[in-house]
């Protein structure tokens, strides 16, 4: 048996009706630009209520969660 991976969960208040996933991946401090949370989907490295995510613009709404390497954001209503 393989060792798990720690989940660190992240909690991100959402202000309006969706984000997209690129600036969702920024604005959580996953990653340090639009751009490299682009590279992040289009690696396949991330996924949105446990199914593989590729559109990287995805609409992100309150109630959903983004994970990826170990990390889980989960989006709520701000």
């Amino acid at each position: 048996m393989g060792k798990s991976t720690p989940v660190q969960t992240i909690t991100f208040p959402l202000e309006g009706e969706f984000i997209a996933l690129n600036d969702l991946l920024k604005l959580a401090g996953v990653c340090d630009s639009g751009g490299a949370g682009k590279a992040l989907v289009a690696a396949g490295e991330v996924s949105v209520d446990g199914a593989h995510e590729s559109r990287k613009t995805a609409k992100i709404r309150a109630g959903q969660v983004v994970g990826l390497a170990g990390i889980e954001i989960r989006v709520v209503a701000a």
